[in-house]
């Protein structure tokens, strides 16, 4: 794609609606990118909140419902087929379908919040037959929480950062980069932690139907 902050810029918040609503149909382009990017633009004073949130939401409600539609009226079958261009394999369709059928229908609520889930959360209530008020109703709670962290969230940080960063100088960074090591840090051991009970859990099973 060109330069985001580029697209941002020439269009403002309707770039951002675009994007995000693309993105949540399962293209694979940079909507969640394209938000942070234009909230740290609006906390600048280059775009205004107040158009850019109400845009990011729409966008977001819209596409996830597109989603639905696709995979409620095409089917797995349909979408494995077409789907398949866009990094839609039959076996990470097959491993959301299996997320979601453990955590239900309230997995659409936070589901924009995981990369993967977000763009195929649509796609999979439509296939699973999830009602559609149902689906409806979480997806704008979601959309909202996730535009209220990445919208919102971000043009507060970039506000209040700014001003800490004048009235503090140096501390605000060294403090604000440990805590983002932290952070990293604890994201790493925990991916690890949990791929090793993952895996564990998967030779378990398999030495339990070997047994059998």
């Amino acid at each position: 794609m060109p330069d985001i902050s580029q697209i941002i810029s020439d269009y403002g918040p309707w770039a951002i609606f675009t994007l995000v609503l693309i993105e949540d149909f399962g293209i694979p382009v940079p909507g969640e990118t394209a938000l942070i990017s234009a909230a740290l633009l609006a906390s600048q004073g280059k775009m205004p909140i107040t158009l850019l949130l109400p845009a990011a939401w729409l966008g977001a409600v819209i596409g996830d419902n597109i989603g639905y539609a696709i995979g409620r009226f095409g089917g797995r079958r349909v979408v494995v087929r077409y789907g398949a261009k866009v990094g839609i394999t039959d076996r990470r369709l097959a491993r959301i379908e299996r997320f979601f059928a453990r955590r239900g229908g309230a997995i659409v609520i936070v589901a924009r919040f995981f990369v993967g889930l977000r763009q195929l959360n649509g796609i999979v209530a439509g296939i699973g037959c999830m009602a559609a008020p149902r689906f409806i109703l979480y997806n704008a709670i979601g959309a909202a929480l996730w535009v209220g962290v990445w919208g919102f969230g971000v043009y507060w940080f970039g506000q209040h950062f700014e001003q800490a960063l004048e009235k503090f100088g140096p501390i605000v960074m060294y403090v604000g980069g440990g805590v983002a090591a932290v952070l990293a840090i604890g994201y790493v051991v925990w991916r690890f932690v949990w791929r090793r009970r993952r895996s564990g859990s998967r030779d378990r099973r398999s030495t339990s139907k070997t047994k059998n």
